[in-house]
């Protein structure tokens, strides 16, 4: 009788500190910061916790890794022939889709203990910091001048992901604002007055475009009081 050949065995991949960053990104995306578990982890990798401790120490470390893989794509792009103007809100305006992609990322961000020099965005505030040297910023003022943009991008980025996560409950976008204008438009118009007023804008106003004016808003500023400081007594 002739003896039946055995079926090699299918080789896995092998685990590795980027697959299980890779799995804890697709898993973050499906259910957020708060499913990311070991346990879940290694069940979408197939393995057992205790794997996946040997290369990452606890779910921080896990956390700011996983931002990183999605920030790093967004800090890949040359900036070569750009104005520094140009190069902050491409760069910007790439942190906003990545978080906008990625909602977690705005939450985790403030939850993640502030070690110094470990920051996830650390990488984005050394390309903004470049710029606004390259702006010629007195030195005086290039740290205050680069973290009002990154506090801007951080901020208005991480709101647009609440807004993308509660918007998912009222797929509708346009009929969600249109709700939210014309509860704007009856409120009371002593006490909101300004709010009254700008609730047609916001009726028809786009998220990214919003976003990339009020970059041009401080970058405006920066610009302008080193035309002050060049133009002093």
């Amino acid at each position: 009788m002739a003896s039946r050949k055995s079926r090699p065995e299918r080789r896995q991949e092998p685990l590795s500190r980027e697959r299980i960053v890779a799995a804890a990104v697709e898993l973050l995306d499906t259910v957020g910061e708060g499913g990311l578990t070991f346990r879940a982890l290694a069940e979408r990798l197939a393995t057992g916790p205790g794997a996946i401790y040997w290369h990452v120490t606890g779910k921080t470390e896990l956390l700011a890794a996983a931002i990183d893989a999605v920030i790093t794509p967004v800090l890949a792009g040359d900036d070569t022939g750009a104005t520094p103007q140009e190069a902050i809100r491409a760069l910007a305006l790439g942190v906003f889709d990545a978080i906008d992609a990625h909602p977690w990322v705005g939450t985790t961000l403030a939850q993640l203990p502030r070690t110094p020099g470990k920051s996830p965005m650390l990488r984005v505030f050394e390309r903004i910091g470049r710029q606004v040297q390259a702006l010629h910023v007195p030195g005086a003022a290039q740290f205050t001048a680069a973290s009002a943009l990154l506090s801007y991008i951080l901020g208005v980025a991480g709101q647009n992901a609440a807004n993308t996560r509660a918007a998912r409950a009222n797929p509708d976008r346009d009929a969600f604002l249109d709700a939210v204008a014309t509860a704007w438009r009856e409120l009371d118009p002593v006490e909101y007055a300004f709010t009254r007023d700008v609730a047609g804008q916001l009726r028809a106003h786009d998220d990214r475009a919003e976003f990339l004016a009020g970059i041009d808003l401080i970058l405006a500023g920066i610009t302008a009081d080193r035309a002050d400081d060049r133009t002093g007594p």
